[in-house]
């Protein structure tokens, strides 16, 4: 089973270096697969807690390398929830990939463990009569705190459901879980990865130095 690993998130950075750059991405240093996938950016400010600033991914199989470089782009640069994330900021960004494994059908809304497993939920909204979908990854939960409970609420919420939140319309819920394997980098750290690897520091429009 592949798992997530430095080498994904350093070809994150880079994608998202190049970018900036309107350069070419240098080739990646982990073996192809097909595995569903997400990549979620985080900034620090001064010390603090990290902040959510993009995270997109599919639940869906696809190429690793094309996925991580589609999505490392989309999450920062096209994340609805938040403004495109800036040059100047990298500084402060870490980077998170996920792939995702051991999709099960749950017998119920609360068949599945919170720190353990990531939840898809599919409902039909009793308003609208319309299909209702989203995702958290397994770390979301437990990150908030939540019970399993309050992760299914907000997870309807999510969705984009605006009615009551009731037993009977939790009933409804068709639940999927999953596991994943993670890896965060900070973009310090990255920095340091690729002067080892590579020789020399990223640089931002062929002259200013990326990390500053």
């Amino acid at each position: 089973m592949v798992s997530a690993n430095k080498e994904m998130a350093v070809y994150c950075f880079d994608t998202l270096v190049a970018h900036y750059n309107s350069d070419q991405v240098p080739p990646p240093a982990f073996e192809e697969g097909e595995h569903p996938l997400f990549v979620t950016w985080k900034k620090v400010v001064n010390g603090g807690e990290p902040r959510l600033r993009g995270c997109i991914g599919t639940l869906e199989a696809r190429a690793l390398i094309n996925g991580f470089r589609d999505y490392a782009l989309t999450s920062a640069l096209r994340d609805r929830r938040f403004p495109p994330i800036q040059a100047k900021e990298l500084p402060q960004l870490q980077c998170t990939v996920s792939i995702l494994t051991e999709y099960e059908t749950a017998a119920d809304h609360l068949d599945w463990e919170v720190g353990k497993h990531g939840i898809i939920i599919e409902f039909t909204d009793p308003d609208y009569n319309t299909r209702r979908s989203a995702t958290y990854l397994p770390e979301i939960a437990a990150n908030e705190g939540w019970t399993q409970l309050e992760a299914i609420d907000s997870l309807m919420r999510k969705s984009g459901y605006n009615g009551a939140i009731t037993e009977s319309v939790r009933k409804r819920i068709q639940l999927t879980r999953y596991q994943s394997t993670a890896f965060t980098l900070h973009y310090g750290e990255y920095i340091a990865f690729v002067k080892d690897t590579r020789g020399a520091v990223p640089t931002l429009n062929g002259f200013k130095p990326a990390y500053y």
